[in-house]
């Protein structure tokens, strides 16, 4: 498909209804497309084009973990030294009961951290039992850490680009 045939304010409309998040039906870029009155292709190429500009930096799922029947959830913190921060954020990151693992600076003389993960589980019995397991197969017993449960539940959306009135 030709790419200079997408007008900025098909762009504009397309992020629009990708703010509200994806359809949930079997092909929800069909189902953009017939709100755009356009094909499944032009939706999907418009999406790899603002991706590849970098407009679009994150397409993702927000999962409400909660209705899901996981009640427990903790970040969990890491003090890995810094040459075997990618060896053990990888380890870390290939479990599918892992939802996030990234590195952030240390914060001295305070905050020692510098390796988050985000783990859910249905009490908390279980997400201890999933550190252990991370820990026995990444070899980290020699690797301090805490296990931080969540105490509240933020209201979890996607990103939204709408214009917002001002309101003087």
């Amino acid at each position: 498909m030709d790419m200079s045939v997408i007008k900025p304010e098909f762009e504009k409309a397309l992020i629009e209804i990708l703010s509200q998040g994806l359809p949930l039906v079997k092909q929800p870029y069909r189902a953009i497309a017939q709100k755009l009155d356009c094909s499944e292709a032009k939706v999907i190429d418009c999406i790899q084009r603002l991706n590849q500009r970098g407009d679009i930096k994150r397409f993702g799922v927000v999962v409400r973990h909660r209705n899901l029947g996981y009640q427990a959830n903790a970040m969990v913190v890491w003090d890995v030294p810094d040459e075997r921060i990618n060896e053990i954020g990888q380890c870390i990151g290939q479990y599918d009961f892992v939802t996030l693992c990234y590195q952030r600076p240390r914060r001295l003389p305070d905050w020692s951290y510098n390796l988050f993960c985000m783990i859910h589980g249905q009490n908390h019995d279980d997400v201890r039992q999933q550190v252990e397991f991370i820990v026995e197969h990444c070899d980290l017993a020699d690797i301090q850490h805490e296990i931080l449960f969540s105490k509240r539940c933020f209201k979890q959306r996607g990103a939204s680009y709408r214009r917002q009135a001002n309101h003087a």
